[in-house]
């Protein structure tokens, strides 16, 4: 008898917030790792459940390790630096490669609906394009917008730290209201992270900024990012439930050895709150159901970030 008493409990303890979150918009950003990963196929379950209860969704996708496995196949090193790619003209080629596969291989995973398995009777509609980028240092702007995600300018040369990053493009504005529009229509926009100039080349670009530049220019409610680590930790690897923007900027700035994921999205995340998401999440790619817990139980299984304290009370 304990566990459909344990279910029941469960399930009106998460109505509050299916009621709070009906209508609102998540960008939800994962890496290539976990699309190659076991986590792929629940990730998918997961989120038909979120749009069945009304969640509108916008995704946004890596394909780093793809990238790195086309690379090899082809006999090219890939180049980092500040955890960005140096995307040059070979390695622009395995860009697209490695990122149309991933796309379709998210797509599939979406199309499901076997009998008998969480995705029964579903029917997820995904639409979606690419983003356009430039280094920061261009003011040129294109006039010619991409259907569903941003605007894009030229650059040659994108030089930054004295590291010349080539094809590796920066976010400049988002056309947001193609999202909105695509979102109204009760569809899931799924964003790769590659964009074109005016010109019609094509650019690289890092998937923790456009999920934050789009979760901004939408004005999501929520940000989240898979990681792979289960959130923010303190000095005893202990989790850390809830931060501001301050508190993380301090931690930034600190001596503190962060995990590849956490230096990568964290400044993002930041940057998400202060410009008008109300909070970002952060997540471990590892636990199964880790979405849902973090958006359906009091306690969350990751770490909250919002831009001041009084925000920071998990519940809405």
């Amino acid at each position: 008898m304990d566990s459909p008493r344990i279910f029941v409990s469960w399930v009106r303890s998460a109505a509050p917030y299916i009621h709070a979150f009906g209508g609102k918009t998540f960008v939800i950003a994962f890496a290539g790792e976990v699309i190659a990963g076991p986590a792929a196929q629940a990730l998918a379950h997961d989120i038909n459940l979120l749009a069945a209860l009304g969640v509108k969704l916008v995704l946004v996708h890596g394909a780093r390790p793809q990238i790195d496995e086309e690379m090899a196949r082809r006999g090219l090193t890939p180049r980092y630096h500040h955890g960005l790619r140096v995307t040059d003209a070979e390695a622009l080629e395995c860009v697209k490669s490695a990122m149309g596969v991933t796309r379709l291989e998210i797509e599939a995973l979406l199309s499901q609906g076997l009998p008998n398995t969480p995705m029964a009777g579903a029917y997820v509609r995904v639409t979606g394009g690419s983003a356009c980028s430039l280094p920061p240092c261009v003011v040129m702007e294109s006039s010619i917008a991409s259907a569903f995600s941003l605007q894009c300018a030229l650059c040659t040369g994108g030089v930054v730290d004295g590291v010349d990053y080539q094809y590796t493009g920066a976010v400049r504005r988002v056309i947001a209201d193609e999202i909105r529009a695509d979102l109204e229509q009760e569809n899931v926009v799924l964003i790769s992270p590659m964009g074109f100039s005016p010109s019609g080349e094509i650019f690289n670009l890092g998937m923790e900024e456009v999920a934050a530049q789009v979760a901004m220019a939408i004005k999501a409610e929520k940000l989240v990012f898979l990681c792979d680590v289960n959130g923010i930790t303190d000095g005893r690897g202990r989790l850390i439930p809830a931060m501001t923007a301050d508190e993380v900027e301090k931690l930034l700035g600190g001596r503190r050895k962060l995990s590849e994921d956490m230096g990568l999205y964290l400044p993002w995340a930041v940057k998400a709150v202060r410009g008008g998401v109300n909070r970002v999440h952060l997540v471990s790619e590892d636990v199964d159901g880790a979405l849902l817990l973090e958006f359906f139980t009091r306690e969350g299984v990751g770490s909250v970030i919002t831009r001041d304290a009084r925000a920071r009370v998990r519940q809405e």
